[in-house]
């Protein structure tokens, strides 16, 4: 029997979950991107016990997909990093905004600049609501046809032809640095434009406005239900869930997790391929016997 455990040195919640905030990618879901039996059925007993369920991802709404066959309960979901929050109930493609966070488009146009600078050769795409937009030399590195090709200034200019709907966030994508080392030098070259962090194990940077994160969100979504950070267990593995762990009550780091994301969630549990969420969650069930 598999089973999670706290860091060292670090004491449980002393109040009992009311919410599980879930990363998607390398955390709930399987490498081969499938939601297990076991995690669907662990999922639906906790939001039965009355614990919430938050997907908390860095993926736009467009890709939800994923788990929309397992929504329950207010079917919310954080995503875009924190930029957006989104009602799943509408099922893919009928997903209705229930708050937008957006990347003001002069912090946007300030932060491209500054990374050009500071790392010749980065090439940036652009996320809004309903759209996906990349500048020509960007890799295909999405599992779709972007709606605009140009470069980023023009992409995000106040007249240009993305005008119409707000920035969610940039991907900046480096084809020869480290991952970590480029997302090091960006936080230090976009010098408060906007919030850095990263998720693919490619150099590939996502930005979104200043003080936008997960956590953030999270915190904004658990302050409109009167729930507290001690309530909230939440799960994680890259960077962009460093934030969240560090906020939550209760965190997990999955045993796939990158060293950031380990060394900032209270607990550790085995890796996404072997349910590591659904292994928290039948202990905490199990205890609230």
């Amino acid at each position: 029997m598999t089973s999670a455990t706290r860091q060292h040195g670090t004491p449980a919640a002393a109040l009992p979950a009311r919410l599980i905030a879930t990363d998607l990618d390398g955390t709930l879901l399987r490498d081969d991107k499938s939601v297990s039996a076991r995690t669907v059925a662990a999922l639906a007993a906790a939001e039965e016990a009355g614990i919430e369920v938050f997907f908390v991802t860095g993926r736009p709404a467009r890709w939800m997909d994923v788990v929309s066959d397992h929504v329950h309960g207010h079917g919310l979901a954080i995503c875009g990093n924190g930029a957006a929050v989104v009602d799943l109930h509408g099922g893919p493609g009928a997903h209705r905004f229930v708050k937008v966070r957006e990347l003001a488009r002069e912090n946007a146009l300030a932060a491209v600049r500054l990374l050009r600078e500071a790392a010749p050769g980065t090439v940036f795409a652009v996320e809004q609501t309903y759209g996906f937009h990349q500048e020509p030399d960007y890799p295909k590195l999405h599992m779709e046809i972007p709606d605009t090709v140009l470069p980023a200034e023009e992409l995000l200019a106040p007249d240009g032809p993305t005008a119409d709907q707000p920035v969610l966030k940039i991907l900046a994508y480096h084809p020869s640095l480290d991952p970590d080392a480029f997302l090091t030098l960006a936080r230090l070259a976009v010098d408060g434009h906007a919030n850095v962090t990263r998720s693919s194990p490619s150099a590939l940077l996502e930005l979104s406005g200043p003080g936008v994160s997960k956590a953030s969100t999270l915190a904004l979504c658990c302050a409109e239900r009167g729930i507290s950070h001690e309530e909230v267990v939440a799960f994680g593995d890259m960077p962009n869930d460093v934030e969240m762990l560090t906020w939550a009550g209760q965190s997990y780091a999955m045993g796939n997790a990158h060293p950031d994301a380990i060394a900032a969630a209270s607990g550790r549990t085995v890796a996404n391929n072997d349910d590591g969420v659904a292994v928290v969650i039948e202990q905490l069930l199990a205890g609230r016997g």
